[in-house]
């Protein structure tokens, strides 16, 4: 049967703290599902910084071999963040380009100083739940569809029960060494991914590339337009996301 292979444990404690866990995360889980004996995998990869395709599209290509794997199914595209991709861009391609302006302007201060500093931030967060809260409701209210109140489209207990993961497991700084690896790396994907994709477009995600673009990248097979949810599309709409997940696999079974 079918393995299916989801983000990599990263969060939760799931990977060691450093570079090398963090650069080393994708072979390892190629290594534990090659050891399964499986056949075929189904990947799914959603919005985890570390995960089978965004972190390497070589899992994809190289690690796993594509014809190994049956499909991969995103609600976030790995789509390299650079506005010279577009010459002359179209109406969606000029949407998207606006999305990728305010995100490079106002949401990637996170990045900058978990991609250069983790073990700095992560003392910090570690000893002070008020700021680890902070830290991570703070996304809440900018990537979830939740027009500025978190509350809107997560529950307090949802909320805190991701937060209290983060602290009574004091893994917030494992989260961060695969920002490191990917600021101080190359681009991951390297060529066209062939394997069958599938995409979910949450209105809410953080940037949402064109059908076009993601074609140059992806051979996608099934793209869907949700009607409400965000960045955090497993926790926000679970019932939706599920479903389509279903959907595009029950072809290629």
């Amino acid at each position: 049967a079918p393995l299916i292979a989801s983000a990599l444990p990263v969060i939760g404690g799931g990977i060691a703290s450093g570079v090398g866990a963090a650069a080393g995360g994708v072979g390892s889980l190629a290594s534990a599902i090659g050891s399964t004996g499986a056949g075929q995998w189904w990947i799914k990869a959603g919005g985890a910084v570390l995960n089978v395709v965004k972190q390497g599209g070589q899992v994809v290509t190289r690690t796993f071999r594509p014809e190994q794997v049956t499909g991969i199914h995103l609600n976030m595209l790995p789509i390299r963040r650079d506005a010279a991709m577009f010459a002359n861009p179209s109406e969606s391609e000029q949407r998207y380009l606006d999305e990728l302006a305010e995100f490079l302007k106002e949401e990637t201060g996170y990045q900058a100083i978990q991609g250069t500093r983790p073990q700095t931030l992560a003392f910090g967060l570690s000893d002070s739940p008020v700021g680890l809260a902070a830290w991570i409701v703070e996304k809440y209210r900018a990537w979830t569809d939740c027009d500025g109140d978190p509350r809107n489209a997560l529950s307090m207990d949802e909320m805190l029960g991701n937060i209290s993961l983060y602290w009574f497991t004091n893994c917030i700084g494992a989260s961060f060494w695969p920002y490191y690896a990917r600021l101080h790396g190359t681009w991951p994907i390297d060529g066209r991914i062939t394997v069958p994709t599938g995409y979910c477009e949450f209105p809410r995600e953080i940037l949402r590339p064109p059908r076009a673009a993601a074609e140059r990248v992806f051979n996608i097979q099934r793209w869907s337009v949700m009607h409400k949810g965000g960045h955090f599309a497993a926790l926000e709409q679970p019932q939706a996301l599920a479903g389509e997940i279903r959907e595009f696999f029950r072809p290629l079974a």
